[in-house]
């Protein structure tokens, strides 16, 4: 078995996930982690038995003992963190998404296929057994022509405090706040559930039409630092290349459901329905004969392995780098197509 040696870079909270996950994982060793801020890095370190602290990347590259990089950093420094990282011909995970706009997104990719490493996006609802198997199932026909869907995101944690009070904790409040880098439940849930939906569909989008909302939360929508601009709830309608038609929407007012992902499947031979709720997976399915009687039968999915998992098997020649930095700069196309027509009041943008 090849040994993996990975380095964590950045240490914030979902650092410490893909460090469980990675340290799971047998002959990967997490040698090191990276942060510019000494006592988060030292504590996260400390926690989890990391040996190596660098203030700074270039530390690390200088170091150079180490196989592959996880990228946990914020958002916006994943360009500028990712780069040197595939220069140095480093693998590399990095979290989603991949940039903030596709540009950067696609100069990402493009230096991946370059340096001829493993590089993955980390879209983790790829980790759900009903949604490898109903994206099989219409690879294989099952549904025949795919006609019309419907996708949603629900979050609903500016209608209960079940994860925190949004109005006095960081960590909800720049997620709201265009000057703290947040793109709105857009930028942050969007890209799970349009790659959620067209992954299934086998198909993306050849143009979106958006809207986007800000509703009124604090008086003068403010909150102490925090300007409330970002948007709350998205709604898509996308034209698929394989001609199907079909919605996608996301929020942050979906009272009744803290985290659920939903995606009705429709072909001229039959349906689907995926569902993500409450941490469990769901696949439904009408086909012949219960078309006439309208009959939906549940789906045995089996499990597949996480993407912490494949990454590694990809870097040990065991298996294929799948969804790769070409994927994730894909969907920031998407996103910001969206984000551009919602500027026009819907328009239907094609995605050039």
């Amino acid at each position: 078995m090849q040994p993996i040696r990975l380095l964590v870079l950045g240490t914030g909270g979902m650092a410490k996930n893909h460090v469980a996950a990675f340290q799971a994982i047998p002959g990967v060793s997490v040698v090191a982690g990276v942060d510019t801020r000494a006592e988060p890095l030292a504590a996260f370190c400390d926690t989890h038995g990391i040996e190596r602290r660098f203030a700074s990347l270039q530390e690390a590259l200088d170091w150079g003992g180490f196989d592959a990089a996880t990228n946990v950093t914020p958002d916006a420094v994943h360009h500028a963190t990712t780069l040197p990282l595939l220069a140095a011909g480093k693998h590399v995970l990095c979290e989603k998404p991949l940039a903030t706009d596709h540009a950067r997104a696609a100069e990402m990719a493009e230096a991946a296929a370059t340096a001829g490493v493993v590089n993955m996006v980390n879209l983790t609802y790829r980790n759900v057994p009903a949604l490898q198997t109903a994206a099989r199932m219409v690879a294989d026909g099952a549904i025949g022509a795919v006609r019309h869907f419907e996708a949603s995101y629900l979050q609903s944690w500016l209608t209960q405090p079940a994860w925190g009070d949004w109005r006095s904790e960081s960590q909800w409040l720049w997620r709201l706040s265009t000057a703290h880098g947040s793109k709105g439940v857009l930028g942050d849930v969007g890209i799970h559930i349009l790659d959620f939906a067209t992954f299934i569909a086998g198909s993306d989008p050849s143009g979106i039409s958006a809207q986007l909302v800000t509703f009124d939360k604090a008086p003068g929508g403010r909150i102490g630092e925090y300007p409330l601009d970002a948007n709350d709830s998205v709604t898509m309608q996308l034209r698929l290349g394989n001609g199907a038609l079909g919605t996608v929407s996301a929020t942050r007012f979906a009272s009744g459901h803290l985290n659920d992902l939903r995606l009705r499947l429709y072909g001229d031979l039959g349906g689907l329905e995926v569902s993500f709720e409450k941490g469990i997976s769901r696949l439904r399915s009408c086909l012949a004969p219960g078309l006439i009687s309208a009959t939906w039968d549940e789906v045995p999915c089996d499990p597949v392995p996480t993407v912490y998992e494949r990454f590694i098997a990809a870097i040990r020649g065991e298996g294929v780098a799948i969804p790769d930095f070409a994927r994730g700069a894909a969907l920031q196309r998407m996103l910001d197509t969206a984000e551009a027509s919602a500027a026009e009041e819907g328009r239907r943008l094609p995605l050039g």
